[in-house]
């Protein structure tokens, strides 16, 4: 059982790393503004998110984006998505492959 829970996991990742922040040429998930993905028994999807700022001019759509890419996976039921910014996003939570692209290694 948790193979199907894995495989879904993973396409989870795979459709969340087709969000991109419009300032950024780098997707959501590589610039670390995930912060937690469950996959429970029943294909119920949580994800725990945050934005480059509270005040980031994307943050009316990229949470709807992320939730609307993740419902789109089939054999998805529900899409939960909570926004926090505690911790406060970072550069440090970029991933190495982020940082290469915007220049920061």
């Amino acid at each position: 059982m948790s193979g199907v829970k894995e495989g879904l996991r993973d396409e989870v990742v795979a459709a969340i790393k087709t969000v991109y922040d419009p300032e950024i040429p780098v997707d959501v998930y590589e610039l670390g503004l995930i912060y937690e993905i469950n996959v429970f028994p029943v294909n119920n999807v949580y994800i725990l998110m945050t934005l480059t700022s509270p005040s980031c001019p994307a943050a009316e759509v990229l949470p709807d984006e992320v939730k609307q890419k993740v419902k789109e996976i089939e054999g998805v039921n529900e899409v939960e998505l909570e926004l926090t910014f505690d911790p406060p996003f970072t550069m440090e939570m970029m991933s190495e492959e982020a940082k290469l692209e915007l220049g920061f290694m």
